[in-house]
């Protein structure tokens, strides 16, 4: 469940934006709604004026210049060491293929994110020794590598750092640290991704006579992929990269990457931003989360269509495997959560397992947050060591959550919405314990919202409206497709779709009939029934079929036209809290506790829908009408599974409820939950 947020729209800007520019009105309302209203933010945003920055404001970008210059003059071993993501990779074939253009002696490397894990490390380095390196250029990575570098340096290997991730305190004592979120650093423009700043270290290369549009043509379908697959903002510099990149993708520019289009069904489509986040990204990702990345940086720098093709397809095939592991750990953490539903109720979810795959953790753990809307990391443990990877939720600093447990950690890194981290198996626990005794500082744990940006009319919505936004893309991080919310629409019908793996629903609104589609959802999961009154947010698009083009909706959610979810998750909020032992006061603590009427009206409710598969528990809530709120809900199902009355069981994805048969009358207050709110609340 989401807190639906409606963006707030200032009218008569956005009126006068359409008629200075010749704007339609929906257009110039969502460039109110995102604070693209200056001539300057329009001009940059919409007609292509933007610009990219002088490389050198980057802190100490004169300095890895002057020496990546002196190794190529010297022709010095170089290496560019890489990340094994799509930034990463494509920051590497980047640069890698720049300096071969500058006939240096180069090679790249990249470290296997199952035997190494993320960053430098000694090991690589005595590698790159005894291969005879000088000169280290890393991308995408480095910026923590403190202890790596000056062990690097102990046998004459200088080391030159470019990267986007937040730094400690401490930088290494590196030729050069480029990053701009260096606190000294004075560049204008901080969200760049991994081989953004690549792209600008070849630029500073470049020198005062380079040709800005030459680079952008050679290199901008990799800044392109990398800056989508970072989750970078998709505004100013980037938004440029990533426009000048996607037409280098259609044009069919880069060899790999056609290969990789063509692999991935797209073939004489337009590839789109979200083309490239959703279909080639994952493809890149998977061979790095499953194994070496060699071959993705292969696939970008051949020139062999056929070598490619051989590439992109075992890429593919990769993907599909990750997606077979990402489901298996999926399954086993349904497991977990159903037998020990605690494992949620904490304001950061904390999850191991063993044996899971390290590279695919991060993919579920950002499932789990979308399930749970809380800031999830799960753990993969192998023997004594584990790894973990995590997501947040906006407004939650998750890089500062896990900093504040550095010392039981072998290493992190990342940044407020996304991090990694290594620790021993053993201290898995207590990782847990101080994580959460952090965000206990936070008075209120913020929640997982749906940003909406207004509210439409589905009679006023047609093919053409959809073409007018297409001057707002490229869609992305900092530029989201936008979502719009129908309010009071009647649901008709609902058809299975793909085997039962989809769903087309009809819905009925000031007398026009809409369909829409709702992904990745089963007629078993769907909660809602025909004649529901419901709001659904969604996002608009053509889809095109044999020549003709037809308005496409898609559910993103869907919620009960007369309620507030925000008042469903925090009671949700304040049951969980009491479950794993938070402070909670008096008034939330009372809003929880139910009296005998109420457990009254939930049992005979019960008794008509007996032995459901399928209960959502904020529909059961709704659908009562009985003013009691979902936390105490939550109390009551507790209450009745403890004293016998029902057989509940909840996971990942469904709950059920089984009544049972009870042979003589129980007393409520016996139940455990009844008996601990209520010695809470009379010692509180």
């Amino acid at each position: 469940m989401k807190q639906w947020s409606v963006a707030k729209l200032n009218k008569d800007n956005a009126k006068a934006l359409s008629q200075r520019y010749d704007l339609p009105q929906l257009v110039s309302a969502l460039l109110d709604i995102r604070g693209v209203t200056s001539d300057d933010e329009i001009n940059r945003f919409l007609f292509d004026y933007a610009s990219i920055d002088n490389p050198y404001e980057i802190k100490d970008m004169d300095k890895a210049v002057k020496r990546i210059k002196t190794a190529v003059e010297n022709y010095e071993k170089i290496c560019v060491y890489g990340d094994f993501d799509a930034d990463g990779v494509s920051a590497t074939a980047l640069l890698y293929s720049y300096l071969e253009t500058l006939c240096a002696d180069v090679m790249y490397y990249i470290p296997d994110r199952e035997s190494e894990g993320y960053g430098m490390h000694k090991s690589a380095l005595d590698l790159l020794n005894n291969s005879g390196v000088k000169l280290i250029v890393t991308v995408d990575t480095g910026i923590s590598a403190v202890e790596e570098v000056d062990y690097a340096k102990s046998f004459g290997i200088d080391i030159v750092i470019t990267d986007h991730h937040m730094p400690s305190e401490i930088l290494p004592d590196a030729v050069a640290v480029v990053d701009p979120h260096r606190d000294d650093c004075p560049s204008r423009f901080k969200l760049i991704s991994g081989v953004g700043v690549a792209f600008k270290l070849v630029y500073a290369i470049e020198g005062e006579y380079a040709d800005l549009e030459m680079l952008l043509d050679n290199y901008s379908d990799l800044v392109c992929l990398g800056t989508i697959g970072d989750i970078v903002s998709l505004t100013d510099e980037n938004r440029v990269f990533v426009k000048r990149g996607l037409a280098s993708i259609n044009n069919g520019d880069r060899v790999g990457i056609r290969a990789l289009v063509d692999v991935s069904g797209l073939k004489d489509k337009e590839v789109t931003a979200g083309n490239v986040s959703f279909t080639l990204v994952p493809r890149i990702n998977a061979v790095g989360r499953l194994g070496l990345s060699k071959d993705s940086v292969s696939l970008l720098l051949t020139e062999d269509y056929e070598r490619a093709f051989e590439i992109a397809e075992k890429l593919s095939e990769d993907n599909t495997e990750r997606q077979r592991i990402e489901k298996f750990i999926l399954q086993e953490i349904n497991k977990k959560v159903a037998q020990n539903p605690s494992l949620v109720q904490d304001r950061v979810i904390v999850i191991d397992g063993e044996g899971w795959k390290k590279g695919v953790v991060g993919i579920v753990s950002s499932r789990i947050k979308e399930i749970y809307g809380k800031p999830c990391i799960i753990i993969s443990r192998d023997g004594v060591e584990a790894n973990g990877s995590g997501r947040s939720v906006e407004g939650f600093d998750l890089w500062s959550a896990v900093n504040s447990c550095s010392d039981i950690l072998t290493h992190f890194g990342g940044h407020t919405m996304a991090c990694g981290l290594g620790l021993l198996s053993d201290n898995i626990d207590e990782f847990h314990r101080r994580i959460n005794e952090y965000a206990a500082k936070y008075p209120e744990m913020p929640v997982n919202v749906l940003k909406i940006d207004c509210k439409l009319n589905p009679s006023f919505v047609d093919v053409e409206l959809v073409k007018e936004l297409s001057v707002l893309q490229p869609f992305g991080a900092g530029n989201p497709t936008p979502v719009f919310q129908f309010s009071n629409m009647s649901i008709c019908s609902v058809t299975p779709v793909k085997n039962n793996s989809h769903l087309r629903i009809s819905f009925l609104s000031g007398g026009k009939y809409i369909n829409a589609m709702k992904f990745k959802c089963s007629t078993q999961e769907f909660p809602y029934k025909i004649g529901d009154v419901v709001d659904i947010a969604v996002v608009l698009d053509i889809n095109e079929f044999h020549g003709s083009e037809n308005l496409s909706v898609i559910i993103k959610d869907i919620k009960f036209s007369d309620i507030d979810n925000t008042e469903y998750i925090l009671s949700g909020r304040i049951f969980d809290g009491f479950c794993v032992g938070e402070d909670i006061s008096k008034s939330d603590l009372l809003s929880i506790i139910p009296d005998r009427n109420a457990f009254a009206v939930v049992y005979r409710a019960l008794k008509k829908i007996d032995n459901s598969e399928n209960i959502h528990i904020d529909v059961l809530t709704h659908n009562l009408k009985a003013n009691i709120s979902y936390g105490k809900m939550r109390v009551i199902l507790e209450a009745m599974n403890d004293l016998g009355l029902i057989a509940l069981y909840e996971d990942l994805k469904k709950c059920s409820i089984k009544m049972l048969e009870v042979s003589s009358k129980v007393n409520l207050d016996d139940a455990e939950i009844i008996k601990n709110l209520k010695e809470v609340y009379r010692n509180g």
